[in-house]
């Protein structure tokens, strides 16, 4: 085996194209890896065993943390310790066997994130009941589709959900148990459900069902599907991943092995605040390799406007995101920083340039310039709670002017990673005190390996001077399969590589760029092909636009997009040129247009795009593109189909008036 990057082992060389395969390039690993992937613990073989053990090792530890509500105002966290999780979890699992569920049974959870959760998953893990976390910002229908689906026979729902699930439609199917409300359950709410001849209970009811019975554990090994974790895709119904036992205890040591290479490893005195959806993948294995330390997990009161005061109390040393949160975060900073005065903005300016410029010479963010630390950026530090050593962003693309701003205010390491519902998430990361990984989601992390796989028809050649191709991935974390969809787990599991559908671009130092996507390529009318990802990518950059949505097709010569403006940008433009209106009018202003467009083209030329790759025509909409609409998928990844069907008129009339 020989290194060829700074983070990475080549563990096989690379295939020239073959009976109708694309060629591939070489198959690298973490050279934290170097002397094989590190094994789970001894004795943890399954999501249960990571629980159990830490019960058995750190029984008082504080595990599962709530805001008490008093007289309507949020005070101290409440904690409940490992071990009285536990006794509430045997209680919990007794109860579910009481109602007929067996091993390989389905449990659907339906809610916010909370203690209730969790305690409800780790029934399932000791009884061997597949997990099956319900979403409705899946799209319409989708818990009714999951459901059914997944011949779910139990399921455990938070209290103002519960009548959107106590509805007949939602069930076609006869095997369903009982409901469970993490709450309370009306009189009207029982005689409802009752008629459709379905059990409802009330949390409290549903733990004496258990009483004074006793059930033992089956027995479970790590090829066992754990949890059914449905991912919406960007076109038709949603897909059950089968996550495996093992792919997620295999993820864990991968994490524990790089955290400890980079002397950032977590302990018992951890503590991560519970946020993100835990019915995806990303805040799920975060929460798992939490439990295995016998850490701290505490829950968020359910409203994004008081996630910074729930921050500020928790005072968590991990902070997980998605980018959608890091941007409000930058933009309410930097709205802060252009209000703040004019010496106020300028010490802002000198710190961070100085800082700057000391990470980008190799210093570790730490030594970079502590007397700024201390002065200037400390009150970005508190306003995160004041403990946060590691931000860790992923589900989608972190702005690399985000990421850039971050890495200097918060005094914490932010890390970008990759990685899918398939991949048991975490598959790559980035690196602390590696400025030369801005705007990449870092090597591959020591329990997988990778590899890029050439699109011929994209231009992306893997075997070039600069790798290019569809990233695939190798190894135990993967997924077992998509449920009852064979047909589409043979799609993208090929020779036991699973294909990400992302392409991505090996950097000098082993880090990897995503830089398009391979289905997102359409043709002109011309007969030139556009990769759109990666010109959102590019356009994005441009100044003013917080998120842009490029189109074109086969009976068109050219490309025009849909552009999110930046509020602020805008409003401070319209000042300066004498332009009055609200940021919505400011949309509809021809001028505005022309000024946004002027910014993207000035991008697209930096760049060196092709003149077929420019955009011709924009329309400014105000509001931003998201789930509400079914614009979005939950991890931020845009609907095509979707953005064509609400703004086809809008399309129309682009192509119409710029011919």
């Amino acid at each position: 085996m020989a290194q060829m990057m700074k983070y990475l082992i080549e563990v096989e060389k690379g295939k020239a194209a073959d009976h109708g395969k694309p060629s591939r390039g070489p198959v690298y690993r973490s050279s934290f890896a170097k002397d094989g992937f590190p094994a789970p613990v001894k004795g943890m073989d399954s999501c249960w065993d990571i629980f159990r053990m830490s019960v058995e090792k750190s029984p008082n530890n504080r595990m599962l943390g709530t805001r008490q509500i008093v007289n309507g105002k949020a005070g101290k966290y409440v904690w409940l310790t490992y071990k009285e999780v536990y006794n509430m979890v045997i209680k919990i699992g007794n109860s579910i066997r009481s109602c007929g569920v067996e091993k390989g049974g389905k449990c659907g959870i339906y809610g916010a994130n909370c203690s209730e959760w969790v305690m409800s998953m780790e029934a399932c893990n000791a009884h061997g009941i597949y997990c099956v976390p319900l979403y409705d910002t899946l799209g319409a229908g989708a818990v009714e589709f999951i459901i059914n689906h997944a011949e779910v026979s139990i399921a455990f729902v938070e209290e103002k959900k519960l009548p959107e699930v106590g509805n007949k439609h939602f069930f076609t199917l006869t095997i369903y148990a009982a409901i469970v409300s993490f709450g309370k359950v009306t009189s009207e709410q029982k005689e409802e459900v009752g008629k459709i001849g379905l059990a409802i209970f009330s949390w409290d009811e549903f733990l004496r069902l258990g009483e004074d019975k006793q059930f033992e554990f089956p027995m479970k090994s790590k090829s066992d599907i754990c949890t059914i974790m449905y991912t919406s895709g960007t076109t038709g119904d949603p897909k059950g991943v089968l996550i495996s036992n093992e792919s997620i205890v295999t993820l864990i040591a991968g994490v524990n092995r790089l955290l400890e290479s980079l002397n950032e490893e977590l302990n018992h005195k951890d503590v991560y605040m519970s946020y993100l959806p835990l019915a995806h993948i990303f805040d799920r294995v975060i929460e798992e390799c939490f439990i295995s330390h016998g850490a701290s997990i505490g829950f968020w009161r359910g409203d994004v406007k008081l996630l910074i005061e729930d921050l500020g109390e928790l005072k968590p040393t991990i902070f997980c995101a998605v980018p959608r949160v890091l941007d409000r975060v930058y933009s309410g900073l930097t709205q802060k920083i252009n209000t703040g005065g004019f010496f106020k903005n300028k010490l802002f300016n000198i710190a961070y340039s100085y800082k700057l410029y000391n990470m980008r010479k190799g210093n570790k963010f730490a030594e970079a310039a502590p007397i700024c630390d201390k002065i200037v950026f400390n009150k970005v530090k508190q306003g995160l709670g004041g403990n946060v050593r590691l931000i860790l962003s992923g589900a989608a693309p972190l702005s690399t002017h985000v990421e850039g701003f971050l890495k200097v205010v918060t005094c914490a390491h932010v890390l970008q990673g990759y990685g899918l519902t398939e991949t048991c998430a975490g598959t790559f990361v980035s690196l602390p005190n590696e400025m030369s990984m801005l705007g990449t989601v870092g090597p591959p992390v020591p329990n997988v390996d990778v590899c890029l796989e050439s699109v011929p028809e994209m231009g992306y050649d893997a075997l070039s001077s600069t790798p290019r191709g569809e990233i695939c991935v190798r190894g135990k974390t993967l997924f077992s399969g998509y449920y009852k969809r064979e047909d589409l787990t043979n799609e993208v599991m090929i020779d036991g590589w699973f294909h990400t559908g992302d392409v991505g671009e090996w950097q000098a130092d082993g880090s990897l760029k995503i830089i398009d996507r391979k289905k997102n390529i359409f043709k002109l009318s011309q007969g030139e092909y556009v990769a759109v990802e990666n010109l959102e990518n590019i356009y994005s950059q441009a100044t003013g636009v917080d998120s842009i949505w490029v189109y074109g097709n086969s009976f068109e010569s050219f490309l025009i997009a849909v552009v999110n403006p930046n509020k602020d940008t805008l409003e401070r433009w319209a000042e300066e040129n004498e332009i009055s209106g609200d940021f919505t009018s400011l949309c509809q202003n021809p001028k505005a247009k022309e000024y946004v467009l002027g910014e993207i083209t000035k991008i697209g030329k930096e760049k060196k795009l092709k003149g077929f790759e420019l955009i011709k025509a924009v329309h400014l909409d105000p509001v931003p593109f998201d789930m509400d609409r079914d614009l979005l998928t939950p991890t931020y990844k845009k609907k095509r189909p979707q953005l064509l069907k609400f703004y086809q008129s809008t399309i129309d009339i682009l192509y119409k008036s710029s011919k």
